[in-house]
């Protein structure tokens, strides 16, 4: 395999693509952050990349740890089956050689930042590591996954800050109650197979039906955070505008899956909650550069 192909299996192996979910909040948290310390939304170069390179070195590690971890998991799952350890295109070594890679690039990343996001990172690892074995013992795994992404969102904020404020919290639970609804959503594709291999699950504990209603439950809740993020830092309208876009794209979502018809599962998965995010962090950005304009 040449080296081309090489990086396009490990990236395959990671879902590089996905790092769209977890970094556009991660840029709102820290253009926010900015300006509510700053009177300005730019937090300057320093900060922004190495607040890329925390998340992306984070989340090519939580992953990687996930499809090594789950590779027994996988092999036996016919959607599964394919992927990048569990048919062999990548050893289970070379993908732990990855994680603990992205991990001391993450703990660089982290030191460049500030004291709080150094001593944070063991408490992060738990999490990034932690989350493919929850699914072996409760069908709450889905929260534990939100609260790791959900970090990347205050994250941002404490890379500018050094401290935690209300409007982290806020931006952390709003990431929550997302990757709540939409890890149910995606977890009803396995349903059968999960429910066959122990393999725990909000559909497998309370069946499909009631699982999308678990989803848009917290996803409903997920707009009401993102209303109380608004008002905690002092929005715009055009934040505002953005949050309502946001709300249409969670009823899009919810709308094209139902308990007759999963056929879309995977869109609403991916495609709906990748235009979501990038709507957050252009909305945040109109929100800021307004609200640095015009004092």
């Amino acid at each position: 395999m040449n080296a081309a192909a090489q990086v396009k299996t490990y990236l395959d192996l990671v879902k590089f693509e996905h790092t769209v979910f977890a970094l556009p909040f991660a840029y709102a948290g820290m253009l926010l952050a900015s300006l509510a310390v700053n009177g300005t939304g730019w937090p300057g170069w320093s900060v922004l990349i190495w607040v890329t390179v925390a998340m992306a070195s984070a989340r090519t590690a939580a992953m990687g740890a996930n499809r090594v971890i789950d590779r027994f998991i996988d092999a036996g799952n016919p959607r599964t089956a394919g992927r990048e350890v569990p048919s062999g295109k990548i050893t289970p070594t070379q993908a732990w050689t990855l994680v603990v890679a992205s991990l001391v690039v993450m703990g660089f990343a982290a030191a460049q930042l500030n004291p709080l996001c150094l001593v944070l990172m063991p408490l992060a690892v738990v999490f990034l590591i932690g989350y493919p074995y929850t699914k072996r013992f409760t069908w709450l795994c889905h929260a534990w996954l939100g609260i790791t992404d959900g970090a990347a969102a205050a994250g941002g904020w404490i890379a500018v800050t050094g401290h935690f404020a209300p409007p982290a919290w806020l931006l952390w639970a709003v990431v929550i109650f997302w990757m709540i609804g939409l890890d149910v959503i995606y977890a009803t594709m396995d349903y059968d197979f999960d429910r066959r291999n122990n393999v725990k699950s909000i559909p497998v504990r309370f069946g499909i039906p009631q699982a999308l209603k678990i989803a848009a439950g917290s996803h409903a809740l997920t707009f009401f955070l993102l209303l109380a993020v608004g008002l905690a830092v002092g929005a715009s309208g055009w934040y505002y505008l953005a949050a309502v876009a946001m709300g249409v794209i969670l009823l899009y979502e919810h709308r094209i899956v139902n308990p007759n018809d999963l056929t879309r599962a995977n869109v609403a998965f991916f495609d709906a909650n990748m235009w979501l995010a990038l709507t957050m962090l252009a909305g945040v950005i109109v929100d800021v550069v307004w609200r640095t304009l015009n004092g």
